[in-house]
């Protein structure tokens, strides 16, 4: 298969490759579309990415590398709109979706949609293509709602994922965590379900000296540097984080730095404030805003630990990027974590999110900070290099077409052979 060239639909609907990073609805998905598809483009497949225009002034097509071009389509009124108001407007996609396709006169071997707006587009067409849909979720509804009071997902959410679990030709989960929630709370038949991770860029996330990179961002040498990065999103549990930096500044003095967001007169932002005047520890704190994927290296390599203190993930990306730099991660139990960080090695889970196991955890790793190796910590994360879950994932894309041109054993040897891709890519022995 990776001989001849696949023409793939990849649809993101509602978020951009190209969006901020760590803005409401950009973060670790727009990283991984970008990324896996410039490696699909590399192995010389064709990848057009679908996306919603947002400014009717931004040029309707980008050529984001070899291969792979980004394409607006208008739905829903111009400028920022949120991803639930998306939902009526998703015929309007579908019908620039057709019109593009038509004027391009591309026929797709496949449909690869990221998140479930997408999935509904994708749904809808598979059926005026007759080309086979896999689908990627990356957040599961169900699991927000069962997590997280404040964000809870609409009831039309839960429904739409239902459906395309019974629809879909075929489902990734990013993790077996994650294949086994959609087998338990959607009723997903475990053979249309392929586990492939989530991956990163070792070319950009790679160690600077830390002297150099506290020097540039104008910490000092001497600052314990605990570092956030992601949206700032009840989900993501920055409370919990400041709660556990008011118990360590009790035993050592720390200077938390918090990545993301839409700026400081944001309400999520006067939250953050707010919280750390209460806690009294607005001086440890730093609110960075917004920084640049290719700008978070230094901040990675600057801090002694990054923090993950999420009530949920699906994978939990920003661990592979600290971990590429060099700097251990402490994390809740999401995702990926027990599977990455092993305790005194790369940093450690916490198995009880609260803020006292936090502190715990922050500490244990700041007291081992001479046993770490850099070297190690970055080769705890080889294996997840983007052009392994490529392979991972192209092997996945081999089922689904196998599987529509009637080949027998589609989903027995051929998903066997994916499977143990997957494994060794987790194992690193690929």
């Amino acid at each position: 298969m990776q001989r001849e060239q696949v023409k793939i639909a990849m649809l993101s609907v509602h978020s951009s490759p190209l969006g901020e990073l760590g803005t409401q609805d950009t973060g670790g998905m727009s990283v991984y579309i970008r990324e896996l598809a410039g490696e699909l483009g590399r192995r010389g497949h064709r990848v057009d990415i679908f996306t919603r225009l947002q400014d009717y002034r931004g040029d309707r097509i980008v050529r984001l590398s070899e291969h792979v071009r980004l394409i607006h389509l208008r739905a829903g009124a111009n400028g920022h709109v949120h991803k639930w108001a998306l939902h009526p407007h998703l015929a309007d996609f579908c019908r620039e979706l057709e019109d593009f396709r038509a004027e391009q006169g591309i026929r797709y071997d496949l449909i690869h949609s990221h998140y479930w707006l997408s999935g509904l587009v994708g749904n809808w067409a598979r059926e005026e293509w007759e080309v086979p849909h896999i689908i990627l979720f990356h957040t599961l509804g169900v699991l927000k709602n069962m997590t997280v009071e404040a964000e809870r997902e609409p009831d039309f959410r839960l429904a739409a994922e239902r459906e395309l679990v019974e629809t879909c030709d075929r489902i990734l989960a990013p993790t077996p965590r994650e294949r086994d929630h959609l087998i338990r709370y959607y009723g997903g038949r475990s053979e249309k379900i392929g586990v492939v991770p989530c991956g990163v860029n070792l070319n950009l996330f790679r160690p600077v000296d830390k002297a150099r990179a506290r020097q540039r961002l104008g910490f000092s040498p001497e600052d314990v540097v605990v570092l956030f990065v992601g949206r700032f999103a009840p989900l993501k549990g920055i409370e919990r984080l400041l709660a556990a930096v008011t118990q360590i500044q009790e035993r050592r003095r720390l200077r938390l730095v918090i990545i993301g967001g839409n700026g400081d007169r944001t309400p999520e932002a006067r939250e953050v404030h707010r919280l750390s005047e209460v806690y009294g520890i607005q001086e440890a704190v730093t609110l960075a805003g917004r920084v640049g994927q290719d700008q978070l290296p230094p901040y990675y390599s600057a801090a002694d630990v990054l923090v993950v203190p999420s009530y949920y993930e699906s994978f939990g990306l920003v661990a592979l990027e600290s971990l590429a730099c060099g700097t251990p991660v402490v994390a809740t139990d999401v995702g990926a974590m027990p599977s990455i960080l092993r305790d005194g090695v790369n940093g450690c889970v916490v198995p009880q999110g609260s803020p006292r196991a936090l502190a715990q955890g922050i500490d244990r790793v700041l007291g081992s900070a001479r046993l770490f190796s850099g070297e190690i910590i970055r080769g705890s994360v080889l294996r997840f290099a983007w052009k392994h879950v490529a392979a991972a994932m192209i092997a996945q894309y081999d089922i689904l077409l196998r599987w529509r041109r009637g080949d027998p054993g589609s989903f027995g040897s051929v998903s066997e052979m994916a499977l143990g891709a997957c494994a060794s890519a987790c194992r690193g022995r690929m």
